[in-house]
C-alpha cells in the first residue's frame, strides 16, 4: 500500500510559557492509503489533538505533518480549507446536524463544498435510513442522527475519515452497525479510516493500532488478521 500519513517528530503546546502544557509530545508515525486504524488512549493522552491536526483543525507547533507528500502544517487558511474540504470527511461524537434540514439535505450539503460527491441517497441507503431521508433531525433517534452525519462525512467522498470516539454516544447495536459501515468503505471504496476511542475493543477491527499516554506514543502494533466488526466481544 502507498504511504498516504506521515507524523516526524511532531509536538502541540498550550498555553504560555509560564503555564504550557504539551498534549502532544514529539509523536512519530505513518499511516498508509486504505488502513484502518485506531488510536487508543484514554482522556488526555492527546489523541483527540492527533486528530484535529492531521484534519487541519489544528496546527503543530513543531515537527512535519505530510499527508500524500504534501506538507498541511504549513498551509495557509485558504489551502488549508482546501486542503479539508478535498480530503477529509469528520465524524464527530455529537452530531452537529442542521436542525431544519431534513437527513437528506443534511447528507446533500456537501454539494456546495466539493463537486465529486456521493449519490446523498445512496449513502442514506447504506447507513439504512433511505426511508427516512425527509425526516428532520428532531424526528430521529440519536443512532439514526449519528448514521446521518456518517453519511454526510462520506457524501465528499473524501480520502481520510476520521473519528472522534464516533461510536460514544450510541447504543451498543447501533455503535456496531456504524463501525461495520466504516470498516466496508475502508475495504470495498480504499478509504484510510482513522478512530481515536478510548475502548480497547476496536483495536481487533484495525490494521494499526496506535497507543498513547501522556502525550506520547507508547505502541504501535500491526494486526495481520483484523477481525470483522460484528464478530467481536463488545
Amino acid at each position: 500500500m502507498k504511504e498516504l500519513i506521515v507524523f516526524e517528530d511532531v509536538v502541540k503546546e498550550y498555553g504560555t510559557k509560564e503555564s504550557k502544557q504539551i498534549a502532544v509530545n514529539h509523536v512519530n508515525f505513518t499511516i498508509e492509503e486504505g488502513e484502518f486504524v485506531v488510536v487508543l488512549g484514554q482522556s488526555g493522552a492527546g489523541k483527540s489533538t492527533v486528530l484535529n491536526m492531521l484534519g487541519g483543525m489544528d496546527q503543530p507547533t513543531s515537527g512535519s505533518i505530510r499527508i500524500n507528500g504534501a506538507e498541511i502544517s504549513r498551509l495557509n487558511d485558504n489551502q488549508m480549507s482546501n486542503y479539508r474540504a478535498e480530503n477529509i470527511g469528520f465524524i464527530f461524537q455529537f452530531y452537529n446536524l442542521l436542525p431544519s434540514l431534513t437527513a437528506y439535505e443534511n447528507v446533500a450539503l456537501t454539494r456546495e463544498i466539493v463537486k465529486d460527491v456521493i449519490d446523498p441517497l445512496e449513502l442514506l441507503e447504506a447507513v439504512g435510513l433511505k426511508e427516512h431521508r425527509n425526516k428532520f433531525p428532531s424526528q430521529l433517534s440519536g443512532g439514526e442522527q449519528q448514521r446521518v452525519s456518517i453519511a454526510r462525512a462520506l457524501s465528499k467522498n473524501p480520502k481520510i475519515i476520521l473519528g472522534d470516539e464516533p461510536t460514544g454516544a450510541l447504543d451498543a447495536e447501533t455503535g456496531v452497525a456504524v463501525l461495520e459501515l466504516l470498516q466496508k468503505m475502508c475495504k470495498e471504496r480504499k478509504k484510510t479510516v482513522i478512530i481515536v476511542t478510548h475502548n480497547a475493543a476496536f483495536a481487533q477491527c484495525a490494521d494499526k493500532v496506535i497507543r498513547m499516554r501522556s502525550g506520547k506514543i507508547r505502541e504501535i502494533t500491526l494486526n495481520e488478521s483484523p477481525v470483522p466488526v460484528s464478530e467481536v466481544n463488545w
